[in-house]
């Protein structure tokens, strides 16, 4: 059946709407900031038969709806071992190996049947607040094993041919510092099923299971045809990048991600063979992680692509077994997200080798996830975890965005009024941090400055962040940003962690601090050409310092400020 084109950009926007309505519903429900606020979470829709992303909405997290794909999957297989799927099931699960990411991410697949079939199946996923292990918040920089970073639950039943396991529920809250905090982001996403499924079979009731299965096809088959002609038009050959991680936590020494981009006619090989083998700390990744932060890395090179299944067709990946992009369990991953954005800077840093103007230099690298975690005055348990953000790369056309959020996502970072609201802390500083972006033709967008006051009597403090040695790169002869900084205070002055970026254990009181330094940008293309007039802005408006603009482009004001 073909599907004619007015019909298939109407059907694409309903369906996008489906995906987007089940993200507001969750983010409008959910007790957690982190999803609230924060829209840590992501919903899609996913093939019946291979798990495959068909729509994903635009406010969910891209990382998520990559490797939700995997997990969709994994229920799939898990059923055809377990006695099938039904009308009325929904499933739940958070291991990071099959289909996941790290064991704060919970997700919820359920199936949606027309006339007895499995019809395709809807996906939600959020960062849960605290899932136990041994630190508040998840994010254990010195986690060996997954033990220690939460509980794990496999793909399992939540409902049952439309039965609540009040078991399942049960199971999970005990295990959770938080448990009003998870019945209310699990109530949320259950919420945004149900929206999704209700406003599914309303489409296919006005257009038919036929003419809607054609669409979505039809838009798998297109995104896939469009990422062909865009390899294809890339020159033949292999380019390579490298860049670090600081540290696993467990051992100070770098950790290399390496990859050999090789494109091939309309395909291009992702190897990333020369990567470090697993580690003893926490920055170990799925294989299914890896090809999802790849995912979200050619998203953003080739954004014209529609965004499903169809973007990884060409796309091949050598990602060798028990490396450090490739772990199986009992490996810790609670640090994912630290590295999944240094795939994203290899694969920008490889792109720019052979598409500089369609190059983004390297973002900041790090979502620096910090814990503060205590008891009140009438004894009640309180965990405050956040992240938080920094410069993003220049590119070709533009300088780099300032305090921004990480590239694997859409999230936002939460307001300082709700974090102060909710927790007792004081934010005594939350300013762009100058000198922070790479200097270039255009310029890093700026790091920032977070400085948090302890009002409680005591608190625990734990960070998980990263880009402590290494500063986020420039491309195109653009200038390295610069790098993370941490430092507390104690009863004897100010200190910096051991391993940069990563700390347990920080005893903090009332009136001490932590500061977040965080990094800027890369820069793009060299900073001789960058127009004196910009630059006499950037000082003016306090980005760049006069210091800096003398060392980093030879500028002075006596120069003139032509070009403004």
């Amino acid at each position: 059946m073909s599907i004619d084109a007015v019909t298939l950009a109407i059907l694409k926007g309903r369906l996008e709407q489906i995906a987007d309505e089940m993200d507001a519903t969750l983010f409008r429900s959910a007790f957690n900031p982190i999803i609230a606020e924060a829209h840590d979470a992501s919903h899609g829709i996913y093939d019946a038969a291979t798990g495959e992303t068909l729509v994903q909405g635009k406010s969910g997290l891209p990382i998520f709806v990559g490797v939700m794909a995997f997990a969709v999957k994994a229920v799939i297989d898990k059923a055809a071992k377990t006695g099938g799927i039904h009308e009325g099931d929904v499933w739940i699960f958070n291991d990071p190996y099959d289909g996941g990411t790290h064991l704060s991410d919970f997700r919820l697949v359920k199936p949606v049947f027309r006339d007895g079939k499995v019809f395709c199946f809807l996906a939600s996923v959020g960062h849960w607040h605290d899932v136990g292990g041994n630190v508040p918040g998840n994010y254990n920089p010195v986690a060996t094993e997954s033990f220690q970073e939460g509980m794990l639950i496999p793909p399992v039943k939540l409902y049952d041919r439309g039965a609540w396991r009040q078991d399942i529920v049960d199971i999970l809250s005990a295990n959770s510092r938080l448990p009003l905090s998870l019945y209310g982001d699990l109530n949320g996403q259950i919420n945004a099923l149900d929206l999704g499924e209700k406003r599914l079979h309303a489409l296919i009731d006005d257009y038919g299971d036929a003419t809607v299965s054609d669409c979505l096809g039809e838009l798998k088959d297109r995104a896939a045809q469009m990422m062909r002609a865009q390899i294809a038009a890339l020159p033949d050959g292999t380019v390579s990048a490298e860049d670090f991680l600081d540290n696993d936590g467990i051992v100070d020494a770098p950790l290399k991600i390496a990859l050999d981009m090789r494109i091939e006619g309309e395909r291009m090989v992702l190897d990333f063979s020369r990567s470090s083998p697993a580690c003893a700390g926490p920055v170990n990744i799925s294989r299914s992680t890896t090809i999802a932060a790849c995912y979200v890395a050619l998203k953003h090179v080739f954004g014209d692509v529609p965004a499903n299944a169809g973007v990884l067709e060409p796309v091949d990946f050598l990602i060798p077994e028990d490396s450090l992009l490739s772990v199986k369990a009992p490996k810790p991953v609670g640090g994912y997200t630290e590295t999944i954005l240094r795939l994203i800077d290899v694969v920008f840093q490889a792109v720019a080798q052979i598409a500089p103007d369609e190059a983004m230099a390297c973002a900041y690298g790090t979502i620096n996830a910090l814990s503060l975690a205590g008891h009140r005055a009438n004894g009640q348990r309180w965990v405050m975890f956040s992240f938080f953000g920094g410069g993003h790369g220049a590119h070709g056309h533009g300088d780099g965005l300032n305090h921004g959020n990480a590239p694997i996502s859409t999230a936002t970072i939460p307001p300082l009024e709700i974090l102060e609201a909710a927790y007792p802390v004081c934010f005594t500083q939350w300013a762009l941090r100058p000198d922070s972006g790479g200097a270039g033709t255009h310029r890093g967008g700026l790091g920032a400055i977070y400085e948090i006051e302890l009002l409680e009597k005591s608190a625990d403090v734990f960070l998980f962040g990263e880009r402590g040695k290494f500063a986020p790169r420039g491309v195109a002869g653009g200038g390295d940003a610069a790098a993370n900084r941490f430092t507390f205070e104690q009863d004897d002055g100010t200190h910096q962690p051991p391993m940069v970026s990563k700390m347990i254990g920080i005893k903090l009181k009332q009136g001490q601090t932590v500061r977040l330094e965080t990094p800027g940008g890369g820069g793009h293309g060299d900073p001789a050409k960058r127009p004196s007039g910009a630059i006499a802005r950037d000082i003016r408006l306090g980005y760049v310092s006069a210091d800096a603009a003398a060392r980093d482009y030879g500028y002075s004001a006596g120069k003139g400020e032509a070009g403004e």
